[in-house]
């Protein structure tokens, strides 16, 4: 809806209780004694929903800079298995957690091999899902990649809040074997747990798929591991699987057509969009406008800063707005609203989320963050949607609520030690070659 001018926001323990125009709510005689705070020239707005994070992978921001896919992924797994400890990883993970708070992001779908991202969600108090990879191409070790995978997840629920879920991610058909993928679809749709996978990302993952060609193809082969090509896209061949049985998130999905959103949206997948990730990395742009066209639904992801360099979804959501302008050549789509809406509550809509989450409403959880409007670069503001979108950052975020806690106000981080992580971050850069 349009944005509401000195407006107003009230919030009683966790929830949001009422929305509307500032002189409305303080005239109503149930409100004339409470607290009132006043970010002036401020944008007040939902937390924001970032679909797709590493942030165990922080430590690698700028390390595999201008590498082919397949040895960015090398090096990145060399790195986290032989040279990071398990400190390393969870402070990783913890400094990832206070970048996003700071940039106003309230909800995080990680995905990880550990369980570090998982306790930085718990630690920081922000809300999440936390997917645990499972990793296994060789379908002689399926059975065994599965069993590892159910144990570590089980381990994870033990812990597991109303905050912060617990979810599967079998990684990308290029590192899953088929075996393994319908093994994990069954335990999730059986323990009822949300799924993430890699999918459709680069053109190396489409020769492996559609002719058994390519730097991945030629990875199996050194390993010796067997590969049947289904001659498939990978939509396809996840939905012959019956993974799509489990409605999992798709993370990028560059390499679509519209058979394949026709059959995302009929399993009730959803897409996770990371659009800065992929074009750094050279995998293209992907169909943003013809997902939305076809009803599937879509949340805005950074991926890791591994390959975006930073956790911050104002900065991806104006990327996002100019590339695909850029990409249809029509300055009026999308707009800034359509932006701001795929950032909050179309995040919330592609995790399941939004009846909780992803916009102000009476009733849903107080998940709300201010954005100043005040500094130089911000004035003058004749669209606060515009303002946000093309002239703001994640430094202009003044507070950061989830849930009525306060997480971050002042330029203060209110549940992590800021200090001793960016110490932890320089202290691991000794081990990393």
């Amino acid at each position: 809806m349009p944005p509401i001018p000195d407006g107003a926001v009230v919030i009683d323990g966790e929830h949001i209780t009422l929305v509307g125009p500032r002189s409305e709510v303080l005239a109503r005689g149930e409100f004339r004694n409470i607290e009132v705070v006043d970010f002036g020239r401020a944008a007040i707005l939902p937390g924001l929903v970032n679909v797709h994070s590493h942030l165990e992978l922080t430590l690698m921001r700028g390390f595999l800079e201008d590498l082919a896919f397949r040895e960015w992924i090398v090096k990145l797994t060399r790195t986290k298995y032989e040279q990071l400890t398990d400190a390393d990883l969870r402070a990783s993970a913890m400094l990832g957690a206070a970048e996003a708070i700071r940039a106003g992001i309230t909800t995080i779908a990680d995905t990880g091999d550990t369980a570090a991202a998982f306790e930085a969600l718990l630690a920081s108090g922000l809300r999440g899902i936390a997917y645990r990879e499972v990793f296994g191409p060789d379908p002689a070790a399926a059975n065994v990649s599965l069993e590892d995978l159910k144990r570590k997840v089980s381990e994870m629920r033990e812990h597991e809040t109303r905050l912060v879920r617990v979810g599967v991610s079998p990684h990308a058909p290029y590192t899953v074997g088929s075996d393994l993928f319908r093994f994990v679809a069954r335990f999730a749709i059986r323990e009822s747990l949300d799924m993430c996978i890699h999918a459709a990302e680069s053109e190396s993952e489409r020769q492996l798929l559609l002719t058994g060609e390519g730097d991945f193809a030629r990875g199996l082969a050194d390993r010796g591991i067997p590969w049947s090509v289904p001659g498939l896209s990978t939509v396809e061949y996840l939905q012959g699987l019956g993974v799509l049985d489990a409605s999992p998130l798709l993370v990028h999905c560059v390499r679509v057509d519209g058979k394949d959103l026709e059959l995302i949206r009929q399993s009730g997948s959803r897409i996770a969009h990371c659009p800065k990730s992929n074009a750094k990395l050279g995998h293209g742009v992907a169909p943003l406008d013809q997902m939305q066209a076809t009803g599937v639904s879509v949340g805005l992801g950074t991926d890791s800063v591994a390959s975006n360099n930073r956790c911050d979804l104002i900065d991806e959501a104006s990327f996002c707005c100019l590339l695909h302008r850029s990409r249809l050549r029509d300055f009026t789509r999308p707009t800034s609203s359509d932006m701001l809406r795929l950032m909050t509550l179309g995040g919330a809509e592609a995790l399941g989320l939004q009846g909780a989450i992803g916009s102000l409403e009476a009733g849903k959880q107080a998940d709300v963050i201010a954005i100043d409007l005040s500094q130089t670069h911000n004035l003058p503001t004749h669209d606060p949607g515009a303002a946000i979108l093309f002239s703001s950052q994640a430094s202009d975020v003044v507070m950061t609520m989830r849930g009525g806690r306060v997480l971050f106000e002042a330029g203060e981080l209110k549940t992590l030690d800021e200090s001793a992580l960016k110490h932890a971050a320089i202290d691991a850069l000794g081990r990393m070659t």
